[in-house]
């Protein structure tokens, strides 16, 4: 029976595993003392370095959750920010950016997201050195970083020990939801976000409290204040407090949101440490989807598309787009979709649709216009002549309209989505250069691959993520 919003055995519950879970996730003190160190050693290098060879860098920080300390026990990247003039040229930007995250990090590694910054070891450390701007308003910045020395101050500013807590412990409840992240891949929400929500709410219970009556979509704005161009299927509205014009939670999808707003209630109606369990994300092999397929009785088709060199931020939206154009049109062809879903790895794109049954009926009904209009002429001049496309008809239907019952040339869903495929919009990256660059195959017929896994993981495998152990 699920008791009241009030009810102190409830409060009690979620007050005792509130507090084992964040002993296990905060970093020790003496943990937090080298990041600490660390993070004064990677300013003092980069200075350093910059003076030694006249480099125009304006500003280096540590942002983001090292600097704070609202990184979780397992869970830490360092991101280093190297600041420069705003009238700097994108090039020598990513020149100097680039040159001096070389000298400073081992292992270095370019990594692109708008534009190349360096991955590479420092201490013991993963660190990102970041490449932006020193602009002097947050909202108009030149690169997508450029905000992030705003955002530094104005968390530092607001966050107690007591809300560091909590920060830990919002982070680790989405991280079991598996919406903790703003990556394109993921669809959830960022770090930024879940530090704005819980200076806003003061505490994680507090913001369940207030998420599991939100209706999608949820607008935690001024009337009139929203942000502009705000997309049509937007989740979440939250003007970031230092430039308004942006929606601190647009990376956050509806789906992931409904699965935030369903957990609120659950955790508060039961609160349990399964909440903040991570739970490995394995891949569904195929031996074991075909046995599920079998069970329900359904049809999976897949679409193998090479990988275009693109990172997973730009990919991953024309992965989905391009799921859903192949389960659209397998739609409109008259098949049952029951579910799409999709993937990339290093070579390929895998997108799978499962269908209610493999192939449509052999009868095409084809409406024809009302009897008494000037179109019948043309209807009855096409379709009136025997032949093998028509299998019964022109006929007088019970609305007085004509119709006319005729053969389908291709019947199995393979066939339909290999002759659409010129078509359909599959995305500008995405769309084969020659047929044979796609392939379509039924599941007992493909290929194994990571991308499939996880695909059919994605399509195969839903169920709420705390019911496990339950």
């Amino acid at each position: 029976m699920t008791r009241g919003p009030g009810d102190p055995a409830r409060a009690a519950e979620a007050e005792s595993v509130e507090r084992s879970v964040g002993a296990r996730i905060t970093p020790s003190t003496e943990f937090l003392a080298r990041v600490e160190r660390v993070r004064n050693e990677l300013v003092e290098r980069v200075r350093h370095v910059a003076a030694a060879r006249g480099s125009p860098l304006v500003r280096v920080l540590v942002a983001g959750s090292a600097a704070r300390g609202t990184f979780l026990q397992d869970r830490l990247d360092i991101d280093l920010f190297l600041l420069f003039p705003p009238d700097l040229g994108r090039e020598r930007l990513r020149e100097e950016g680039l040159a001096l995250g070389r000298a400073i990090l081992s292992e270095p590694e370019t990594r692109y997201a708008e534009h190349p910054y360096l991955r590479g070891r420092f201490e013991g450390f993963t660190v990102d050195a970041v490449p932006g701007y020193a602009v002097a308003d947050a909202s108009q910045p030149l690169s997508p970083v450029d905000r992030t020395p705003f955002h530094q101050e104005f968390l530092l500013a607001r966050e107690t020990p007591e809300l560091v807590g909590e920060v830990r412990l919002a982070k680790q409840f989405l991280r079991s939801l598996g919406v903790y992240g703003s990556e394109a891949r993921t669809e959830g929400c960022s770090g930024y976000l879940v530090e704005l929500l819980i200076i806003r709410y003061g505490s994680l219970r507090k913001l369940l409290t207030a998420a599991r009556d939100w209706r999608i979509p949820v607008r935690l704005v001024e009337p009139g204040a929203e942000p502009p161009r705000l997309p049509a299927d937007v989740a979440l509205v939250l003007a970031d407090p230092v430039d308004p014009h942006r929606n601190v939670a647009s990376a956050l999808s509806r789906k992931n949101l409904g699965l935030l707003i369903l957990a609120a209630g659950a955790y508060l109606d039961r609160p349990s440490e399964r909440f903040f369990r991570v739970r490995p994300s394995s891949p569904l092999s195929k031996e074991a989807a075909l046995a599920q397929v079998a069970r329900r009785g359904t049809h999976v088709t897949v679409v193998v598309l090479p990988r275009p060199d693109l990172v997973d931020d730009t990919l991953y939206p024309q992965v989905r787009k391009a799921a859903r154009a192949v389960a659209d049109e397998l739609s409109r062809s008259e098949f049952s979709v029951l579910g799409e879903a999709s993937a990339a790895d290093a070579s390929s794109v895998t997108l799978v649709v499962e269908l209610a049954h493999p192939r449509r009926p052999q009868v095409r009904l084809q409406d024809g216009p009302p009897a008494g209009i000037d179109r019948t002429g043309q209807f009855l001049d096409k379709w009136g002549a025997a032949g093998d496309t028509v299998l019964q008809g022109p006929y007088v239907r019970p609305d007085g309209s004509l119709g006319v019952d005729t053969h389908r040339p291709e019947r199995d869903a393979e066939k339909v989505v290999r002759s659409a495929f010129p078509r359909l919009s599959l995305g500008k990256d995405l769309t084969p250069k020659a047929p044979t660059e796609c392939e379509v195959t039924t599941l007992d017929a493909a290929v194994e691959r990571p991308a499939l896994g996880e695909a059919l993981r994605e399509l195969l495998g839903k169920r709420l993520p705390w019911l496990d152990g339950a």
